[in-house]
């Protein structure tokens, strides 16, 4: 299966149980690949073949910066089933990471893959 890559993903939101995390929002570095099928796109050259990632991106977004989550697990989940809304993507991988949320690393995350209708 083909892949569209969308990587470092920035957003800021609310995310984390302890308190002081709750307070103001934390940036979180989100990855995705999005698994299609990328043949007739490649072929036929149109927009119209293909998966608007754009308009992806700008649903993340939207939802990561008004979420209040409090693990990444949870947000991770709420990134792949919007990407799992569009009817040609078939199959995700979503990646989430929160910089410097773990003292001597440089950051802490999830990486989850989700399947149309599993």
């Amino acid at each position: 299966m083909d892949r569209i890559l969308i990587k470092g993903l920035l957003a800021r939101c609310i995310i984390g149980v302890n308190e002081s995390e709750r307070r103001e929002k934390q940036d979180v570095l989100i990855d995705i690949d999005l698994f299609t099928d990328l043949r007739k796109a490649g072929l036929s050259d149109r927009f119209e073949d293909t998966v608007d990632y754009r308009c992806i991106k700008k649903k993340v977004l939207s939802m990561v910066e008004a979420s209040q989550y409090f693990l990444v697990e949870a947000l991770a989940e709420a990134v792949a089933a919007i990407c799992l809304e569009n009817p040609a993507v078939k199959e995700v991988r979503v990646k989430v990471e929160k910089p410097l949320a773990l003292r001597f690393a440089n950051s802490v995350g999830v990486e989850i893959n989700r399947a149309r209708g599993i």
